[in-house]
Parts: C-alpha cells; sequence; structure tokens
C-alpha cells in the first residue's frame, strides 16, 4: 500500500447530505482551506453515530481553527437523510456534510475502501490549505475513532511546532 502522505488531494466531486439538503461538492469547495475527511462504513449502525456526533460537537472548535469537516459513507443520501432525523439517535441536527458514495469513486480515490463489501473502512484524512495530505488513518471497521484526537492532529499541524504525544493546543513545543 503507497502512502498518501505529502500528496496532492485526488480530485472529487460528490453528492452530500447537507443541513437535510441534497448537494453537490467537490475538493474545489476546500480550495485554500484545510479539511478533514472521514469515512465510516454503514448508516443504522451502532459504532458510527459516536463518531458522526463527535465529530458534531467538537465542528465549533474545528472551525474555530478555520478547519472544514466532511463526512462519508458508501450509503445514499435517503439513507442519511433518514438516518439522521432520527432523533434517539442523532439528538442534534448533523450540520457538517456527509458524502453519499454510492458509486465509491470517492472512498476508492483515497484507497479507503473494502471492495470486497463495498463498504468504506473508518479513515480520516486530514489536508491543508495547499491540498496537501498531511496525515492518514484507517481502522477496520469494528473499532471507532477519536474525534478529538483528530482535531488535536489538525491543531498540531497548524501550530507550526514540533508537537509531542498528547500535545494540545496551546502547550509547549519540543526540542
Amino acid at each position: 500500500m503507497q502512502s498518501l502522505i505529502g500528496t496532492k488531494e485526488p480530485e472529487w466531486t460528490a453528492t452530500a447530505y447537507v443541513n437535510g439538503d441534497k448537494k453537490t461538492i467537490s475538493n474545489k469547495d476546500y480550495e485554500g482551506k484545510w479539511h478533514v475527511l472521514y469515512w465510516y462504513p454503514l448508516d443504522f449502525t451502532f459504532v458510527c453515530p459516536t463518531e458522526i456526533v463527535g465529530f458534531q460537537k467538537l465542528l465549533g472548535d474545528f472551525k474555530d481553527d478555520g478547519v472544514a469537516v466532511v463526512g462519508a459513507s458508501t450509503d445514499s443520501y435517503y439513507s442519511h437523510k433518514a438516518w439522521f432525523a432520527d432523533r434517539k439517535i442523532f439528538p442534534q441536527e448533523i450540520t457538517h456534510p456527509v458524502i453519499a458514495d454510492t458509486g465509491h469513486a470517492f472512498s476508492r480515490a483515497f484507497g479507503v475502501l473494502n471492495e470486497g463489501e463495498g463498504i468504506a473502512y473508518r479513515a480520516t484524512v486530514l489536508v491543508d490549505n495547499k491540498g496537501i495530505i498531511r496525515s492518514v488513518s484507517i481502522n477496520d471497521t469494528a473499532v471507532g475513532r477519536s474525534p478529538s484526537e483528530v482535531l488535536r492532529t489538525v491543531q498540531g499541524f497548524l501550530s507550526g511546532g514540533l508537537c509531542g504525544a498528547d500535545w494540545k493546543k496551546g502547550d509547549k513545543f519540543v526540542g
């Protein structure tokens, strides 16, 4: 497997659920901006909502740092719309875009598609304001990621310093 670190973000265009509406978004919408792309396997599952809600809860912190957040799965826009409307699962509105990658092109472009199952792995990609991929993390589907660790990582990149383990925004740099 070849790493995407240090490479230009692939060109992509996708249909997304955005505040309940069906919209077309692309990498062009994020030119000149840091952004986090995260994938989860499927709607109507147990681990995925914990991550999506986690990213939503931290959305203000990401925005304060000028970082956009975009989710994605291989489900359809209509599946997203039905799932996000369930207030037992999602007590608050999901306001960041969530891509409906039914054709799998978006997941394939970043190498995060489980071809055998036709679903995305749990993956996170951090892209800087020059369109360069700075971080990639991919998990199998059983274990969720920590949205707060994704925020900490992007804040580390934005700081411009050498950030040790468990570094947090405002901490001293190492070296």
